[in-house]
Parts: structure tokens; C-alpha cells; sequence
């Protein structure tokens, strides 16, 4: 990567760790300003001190110097110290701010993008980078202060060691100003020095972090989940998949291994570093013991100098450090921007929904064809259908027949292929995308609940309608469970976050995920297998009331048990992506050569005859 764009790069970075965490940077860049200028109040009051000693020996202006020296390293130490706090408690909070990147662009994408395995992978490499290595905005963070330390110290340095060069001894050949030009020299070849070590650790450290990636992942789930999951633990057992990971466990032994062997040959580069800024001291000592042995200075003076150059030298090898770094992590920022670049294509629309409309909203599915990204088959073939205001309509069909797909496209998570999807006659694309989506509840197959508070889980939010969230739980059947929870709505739902924490049982869940589309009030709800983790008996009590829960709001319902679809006004039948049947219940099953009369007679088998609480036969 070239300067300019590294440059570029790097800028960008300070502007994202500005919005994400505000007031680290300068913090931390204050606060390595102070701790630059430290050692050169010290040096430099040190230097008069001990001129002061070796001339008049004046007892007032000693003591002056005395307490200033103390006076402004209390004052520098009181200021670092309580900086130092403020830095301690950004820099870890920017772990938890950093997250937050990732939630923003994550909620900011296509639906599509989302479930694309490259934009996956490209979203955990750089995840994995940044959290497990600290590479990018992190080693941004941690470099800046180095940036800033080497900076001032070089500003310093400069400063009070120019009188060196330019103090004479009566020798030409040590006031010559050559000696100018070979200290910068001497400088610029120690920092190349420095530059050749580093990107040679920068190799060993590359090549065993590519090694490291797979080693965190393996031994995170190899080591950890698949022993402290619960979820795992009777497969585990039952299976004894613990001797699987035993033997990858070995495996990472002999990686930790090799790892070892990488982190010595780092350990050698750095101390060849260490070694050629011993070099440098050594020389810059001698050139300013020779010119003080020869009276250009006073010995004071030779202590700041000395002291002076010293700094200088670790702060031109810093700040090449600092450079050479800055190749390494602009390159792991690059990546992350590149994923966070990722453009949203989906058409977002202006227009917006017409409040007028209530809740009669109608849509028609017109000649809808789909075929998922990175797909040449098409789920949904030319598919037409209306979802009128105020129905009740289910769609029914065999696993894989395009159902749950026909949901994604209905609250445009994907848009079609080919066809268009009518709201009220106009294109759904031309919506603004929020109002649009505002029009819905949805409660899919593999929804998830939060382990926050049970009322915060039925409002999707911090604030909510107490009276309404009981009443939306009760109407969801789970008013009996809301009474024996011990602090009402309150209750954490599962121990995540609160030893006082509620499990609940895979059934309880579909209610409160149930009384969740209830709350939200749309005009129209959409249930995709809503009661699958309920018994017979359990399911029968949801549908007896499901009519006063939708009320005269638009429903459309996905399930596999048809017995639970005959309140319906209209059944629509899915099979290999097409529709092939539309009608009430009493109608398809007059029809014994359809692909819903199939579908009931394979169900009815399993059930006896029960008045139609679970599922009647075939001939009711």
C-alpha cells in the first residue's frame, strides 16, 4: 500500500475511532505528550543543577532548581496519573464500543448480503482480526500514543542537544558541521536498521498468525463449547465425541508447539534492535565526552546532552517502529472498511405509505419468480396471488416447497427476480423501506428471544405498555406461565445476564414470540410455523382464540399441520415453487386428486378422530 493511502487509511481510522469512542484518542495522545516531556524537564534541570554545583555553588538558586525539578515532575506525574484513569477505563470500554461497528453495518446491509457466505467470511476475518490479534483500529489506538511519545521526543531532543553542534572546542574537527549531517545519518541508518528487524518480525509474526486464526477458533469450540454447552452435553455423551476432542486437542499442542519456535525468532529480532540502539548510544556518548574533555561545555551540559541524545535515538527508532507498524494494521483496516463499504443495493424507495389506508392494505403477488444469490434454480416460479385486507390466508406445502421464501420476498428481505409485489397497486420497492416494514408483525420459524426482561421482549424495546404486554401474553396463552414468574414482567427471560433468570421451555417461547407480533400492532402478522414447539392440546387452545388475537387485522399463517389452517378464509398450496391450489378447506378436500387432499390424508393417519381439536380424518 503506498504512503498516500496508508495515510488516507489511517485517517479514516481516527475518524471511526472518533465516533465509536469519543475522546480516546486525545486522551491518550495528551497524556503521551506529557509522558514524552517528562525525561527532558528532568535532563535539563539536571544539567543546570550539576552546573550550578561545579560553578558558583549558590545555595538559593540550587534550591530553586531543586524544588522546580520536584515541582513540575509531581505536577507532570498528578496529571499523567489522572489521565492515565480516564485512558484505563476508554480503552476498555472500546472493546465493547467496537462491537457496535459491526451491529451498525450489520443492520445497515441487504438481507441477502447477510446470508452470503463470502460477505460471512469476510465480516469474521475481520472480526477475528481485530478481536483476536488487536490488528487494525486497535494497534491504531495502541500505536498512537508511540506516535505522539516519539514525535515530541525527537521535537525535544532536537532542541536541547542543538548547542552541542554548535559549541566550540578550538579542534576542527569537532566543530566541524559535518558532524550535523552525520548524526542525522547515524539516525536515519538506525532506523532502517530498525525498519529491516521489524519487517522481519512483521514475516514470522504474519506467517503465525495465519496459523492462530484456526488455533483460537479450534480450541474455543475443541476446549470450550463443546463441553460447557449444555445444548451439546447428551450428544456428547451419548456419542463420546469427547475423544474426537482429545485428539484435535493434541493437534493444537503440537501448533502451540511451532508457535513457541515463532515467538523465539521474534524474541531474536527484537533484541538485534536493541542492540544496534545500544551502537548508537554508545557513539553520540563519545562525540559529547570528547567535546566537553575539551572545555566546549560544562559537565552539567554533558549530562543533558548525553541524556538528550539518548532519548533521541529511541525516539527515531520508535517512530520508524511506529511507521513500519502502521503498514501492518492499515492493511487490517483496509479490510475491515472494504467490508464496511459493502454497498446496501437494495432499492429503498420515498414514497410513503398512505396513513389513510387504516388497515386495508392489500398485496398482490404478481408473476413472482425468485432464485437465491449464487443460485440458478429458481424457489418461486411465476407466482400470483392476493392477500386481501382482513383475511385470514395460510400457505401450505411440503418442506423446501417455497413458503418461508414467499415471506422473505412479502417483507423484502429479498426482492423477486422477475415480477413485482403490489402494495395497494404500487410496486413495494417504490416504498420507503421502514414505513413498509412498519405494516408488519412477523413471528418466523427460528425466531429468537433476548435475554432481557420478559416485557421487554414482548415490546422489542426499553419502554413499553405494562397493561398492554400482559394483555398480548394472555391473548398468546401464556397468562398462567406470566402469574409464576416471580417478578412479572420484570423476569430475565434465560441466565445469560441474571443468576434470577426464567428458562423457558421451546413452547413458552412461540407464546411470547406470538405476544411480541401482538404488540406491535401492525396491520398485518405473519405466522411461519408459529405453534410447531407446541403439543396438540396446546396448539388447539392458541387457534380456538386465534381470530380474537389477529381481529380484523390482515394474517397470513405457514404450517405443516393443516388441521390448524381451517379457520382460514382462504388456504393457498405450495408445491416445487408454484402454487397449484387455492381455496377454503371444505373445498380443497372435495378435490381428491389435489396436492392438499395428499397432503391431509398422509396427516389425518396419525390422528383419531378427536371433533377437530388436533386433526380429523380424512372424509370429515
Amino acid at each position: 500500500m503506498r504512503l498516500k493511502e496508508r495515510i488516507a487509511v489511517t485517517r479514516r481510522g481516527y475518524e471511526v475511532l472518533k465516533a465509536y469512542c469519543p475522546g480516546l484518542i486525545r486522551t491518550k495522545a495528551v497524556s503521551a505528550a506529557l509522558e514524552a516531556l517528562s525525561p527532558f524537564v528532568t535532563i535539563w534541570f539536571s544539567g543546570r543543577i550539576i552546573n550550578e554545583i561545579a560553578g558558583n555553588r549558590d545555595a538559593g538558586t540550587l534550591a530553586l532548581l531543586v524544588l522546580l525539578t520536584i515541582g513540575f515532575g509531581f505536577a507532570f506525574s498528578m496529571i499523567r496519573s489522572a489521565l492515565n484513569r480516564v485512558v484505563s477505563d476508554k480503552e476498555a470500554g472500546m472493546w465493547n464500543d467496537f462491537p457496535k461497528i459491526f451491529a451498525d453495518k450489520q443492520m445497515s446491509m441487504d438481507f441477502a448480503d447477510l446470508e452470503n457466505q463470502d460477505v460471512q467470511k469476510q465480516r469474521q476475518k475481520a472480526e477475528e482480526n481485530l478481536f483476536m490479534f488487536g490488528n487494525g483500529l486497535a494497534q491504531l489506538v495502541w500505536d498512537t500514543p508511540s506516535l505522539v511519545h516519539a514525535a515530541v521526543g525527537i521535537a525535544a531532543s532536537a532542541a536541547l542537544t542543538a548547542s552541542l553542534f554548535t559549541s566550540q572546542t578550538g579542534n576542527a574537527v569537532l566543530d566541524s558541521r559535518l558532524w550535523i549531517a552525520a548524526a542525522v545519518g547515524l539516525m536515519a541508518l538506525s532506523g532502517v536498521i530498525s525498519t529491516r528487524l521489524q519487517k522481519r518480525e512483521e514475516k514470522v509474526f504474519g506467517g503465525w498468525t495465519e496459523g492462530t486464526v484456526w488455533y483460537n477458533r479450534a480450541f474455543m469450540f475443541y476446549g470450550h463449547a463443546l463441553y460447557a454447552e449444555t445444548a451439546r452435553a447428551k450428544d456428547v455423551r451419548l456419542y463420546r465425541q469427547d475423544r474426537i476432542a482429545d485428539r484435535e486437542m493434541r493437534k493444537l499442542e503440537e501448533h502451540n508447539r511451532k508457535d513457541n519456535r515463532a515467538l523465539a525468532q521474534m524474541s531474536a529480532c527484537q533484541g538485534l534492535l536493541e542492540f544496534s540502539r545500544g551502537i548508537c548510544n554508545v557513539l553520540c556518548y563519545l562525540f559529547a565526552a570528547a567535546k566537553a574533555a575539551l572545555g566546549a561545555f560544562a559537565a552539567g551540559s554533558l549530562v543533558q546532552y548525553v541524556g538528550a541524545l539518548t532519548q533521541l535515538v529511541k525516539s527515531v527508532n520508535d517512530l520508524f517502529f511506529t511507521v513500519s507498524e502502521n503498514r501492518i494494521y492499515t492493511v487490517h483496516l483496509q479490510k475491515l472498511f472494504e467490508y464496511l463499504d459493502l454497498p446496501n443495493a437494495k432499492r429503498q424507495g420515498s414514497l410513503p405509505v398512505d396513513p389513510e389506508a387504516g388497515r386495508e392494505y392489500t398485496v398482490e403477488f404478481r408473476n413472482v419468480s425468485f432464485r437465491y444469490p449464487g443460485s440458478d434454480t429458481d424457489v418461486l416460479k411465476n407466482v400470483s396471488t392476493t392477500l386481501r385486507a382482513g383475511k385470514k390466508q395460510a400457505l401450505v406445502g411440503a418442506n423446501g416447497a417455497g413458503k418461508t421464501t414467499f415471506v422473505k420476498l412479502l417483507c423484502r428481505l429479498y426482492d423477486p427476480t422477475e415480477g413485482q409485489i403490489l402494495l395497494n397497486g404500487t410496486d413495494i420497492r417504490e416504498y420507503d423501506y421502514d414505513e413498509y416494514l412498519n405494516l408488519f408483525s412477523f413471528v418466523f420459524q427460528d425466531f429468537k428471544l433476548f435475554a432481557f426482561g420478559l416485557g421487554e421482549n414482548v415490546a422489542a424495546g426499553g419502554e413499553y405498555d405494562a397493561a398492554k404486554a400482559e394483555e398480548c401474553l394472555k391473548k398468546a396463552d401464556f397468562g398462567e406461565r406470566l402469574r409464576s414468574m416471580p417478578e412479572g414482567l420484570q423476569t430475565c427471560l434465560y441466565k445469560d445476564l441474571s443468576e434470577n433468570g426464567v428458562e423457558i421451555s421451546g413452547g413458552e417461547a412461540q407464546k411470547i414470540a406470538l405476544a411480541r407480533a401482538l404488540y406491535r400492532g401492525s396491520p398485518i402478522i405473519v405466522l411461519d410455523e408459529p405453534t410447531a414447539a407446541l403439543d396438540p392440546i396446546a396448539e388447539a387452545q392458541v387457534y380456538a382464540g386465534f381470530s380474537g388475537m389477529v381481529g380484523d387485522r390482515t394474517a397470513v399463517y405457514i404450517s405443516h399441520r393443516l388441521s390448524s389452517c381451517r379457520f382460514c378464509d382462504e388456504i393457498t398450496v405450495f408445491d416445487q415453487g408454484r402454487i397449484v391450489q387455492q381455496g377454503t378447506h371444505d373445498e380443497l378436500i372435495r378435490d381428491p386428486g389435489g396436492k392438499y387432499y395428499e397432503l391431509w390424508t398422509a396427516q389425518a393417519q396419525y390422528y383419531e378422530k378427536t371433533g377437530g381439536n388436533a386433526a380429523d380424518s380424512a372424509t370429515d
